[in-house]
């Protein structure tokens, strides 16, 4: 019971912000008309829910959400969904966005994105604060983030995760660590990441995610304010600048749930969105959303159950080893292997296989649909092949990826833009 005392203890006297305003521009068109955390993920989730509900799930009931690129459906999406909490109970989600609240300019970087909302946060006298990435797929128990923060001393926590070189080169902050897992060394996206002592394949990269001492850190980020040559980011200039003379340790990451495995995954390329989705078809995921022990909370409206129609032999209504949400209906059609959002319509004759569709897609009769990601509000013509031709697809002026994944969008068929 003390140990709980304890932990409810950090927790309450954190305060949580979760940088949620980047554009995702490796995912091309899908962030067109949304940031990279509002993006649709697993069936009926935004990116958004995972940070949030580890929050939640944690203790952490102080948050705030930084926004900034195409921000509406982000802001739309956290205001409908996690709007409920009570600011006279001591919690409370909240929005942030980029109001110039120290200067003329826009958020500049991930330190300046904080450092513009620093009397927002002193404002909540918080012991601690939490800084979060709003863009990757994960669960995690921060309160044990929070007490290995306390018990060491740190000024600064950062969370970290073993990585194949090959993926961290050129895409995140890599550490070098002593026996205590002391930082020691940092450089952030390096091409030729340091490895870890004793295996040359893997490194020790950041996840993004921070805890501070609430002193600490407003000390570091009007140091970093008055610096000309920043580039106001914490993986660039505030981690580099403090390892030496300050208290900076690792926590390897960790899963949220015990006897299963940690789960993460950087969803910003086409390529690693589709096969996230992908991952959660597997009769046991890695990420298990029907865990009532860990659940995602997102904004969801009150739609019918999916409906599958027509028993005929070349026009059955069915679907296996797939995800099917809220108010789809499969008319006729086959669907394997693949992810359908709420309101996806699959119309007669129809197949679609190892795919992603997001909310409202329409899929008319006798079209064939593979391998693809297909964008919110599509309507696919009547007949439309998808996903067997790269070369075809490319000449329709769809997106194929680097594995052959190809993505379609409303303005790609030429209707109207704008869905969110």
């Amino acid at each position: 019971m003390s140990n709980v005392r304890y932990i409810s203890n950090l927790t309450r006297d954190t305060y949580a912000i979760i940088l949620a305003g980047g554009r995702g521009s490796r995912l091309y068109e899908l962030t067109d008309w949304r940031a990279k955390p509002a993006l649709y993920f697993g069936g009926k989730f935004r990116i958004i829910d995972f940070p949030l509900s580890n929050c939640i799930n944690s203790g952490i009931r102080r948050v705030g959400v930084v926004t900034q690129y195409k921000s509406h459906s982000l802001i739309r999406h956290v205001t409908r969904g996690w709007g409920h909490f009570k600011k006279e109970l001591g919690e409370s989600v909240e929005i942030l966005p980029a109001s110039q609240q120290t200067s003329g300019n826009w958020y500049e970087g991930t330190a300046d994105a904080v450092f513009q909302n620093i009397d927002i946060i002193r404002h909540e006298i918080p012991k601690y604060v939490m800084i979060l990435s709003g863009d990757h797929v994960y669960r995690m128990d921060y309160a044990g983030l929070l007490a290995a923060h306390a018990e060491s001393g740190a000024d600064m926590t950062v969370c970290c995760l073993e990585t194949p070189v090959a993926e961290a080169a050129g895409a995140f902050g890599v550490m070098e660590v002593d026996e205590n897992n002391r930082v020691i060394g940092f450089e952030e996206k390096p091409a030729n990441p340091k490895t870890v002592p004793g295996n040359s394949e893997n490194c020790l990269a950041s996840m993004g995610n921070y805890v501070f001492n609430t002193k600490f850190l407003f000390d570091q980020l009007k140091k970093d304010a008055n610096n000309e040559h920043s580039d106001r980011d914490f993986g660039k200039d505030i981690i580099p600048s403090i390892i030496k003379d300050a208290n900076v340790f690792a926590y390897p990451f960790t899963s949220a749930v015990p006897d299963q495995p940690a789960y993460w995954r950087d969803v910003g390329t086409l390529d690693s969105f589709f096969q996230a989705n992908m991952e959660l078809l597997s009769p046991t995921p890695a990420l298990n959303l029907y865990d009532a022990k860990w659940p995602i909370w997102t904004y969801q409206e009150q739609l019918p159950p999916a409906k599958f129609v027509f028993d005929d032999e070349d026009r059955r209504g069915m679907a296996v080893d797939s995800i099917v949400s809220g108010g789809c209906i499969i008319s006729g059609a086959k669907v394997k292997r693949s992810v359908l959002f709420d309101e996806v319509r699959v119309c007669s004759y129809s197949s679609v296989k190892d795919s992603v569709l997001l909310p409202d897609v329409v899929v008319l009769k006798n079209c064939k649909i593979q391998n693809s990601i297909i964008d919110r509000g599509c309507i696919i013509p009547e007949g439309m092949i998808i996903g067997y031709n790269q070369d075809q697809d490319r000449a329709r002026g769809f997106r194929v990826s680097e594995k052959g994944v190809t993505l379609v969008t409303r303005k790609m068929l030429g209707l109207a833009v704008g869905y969110e």
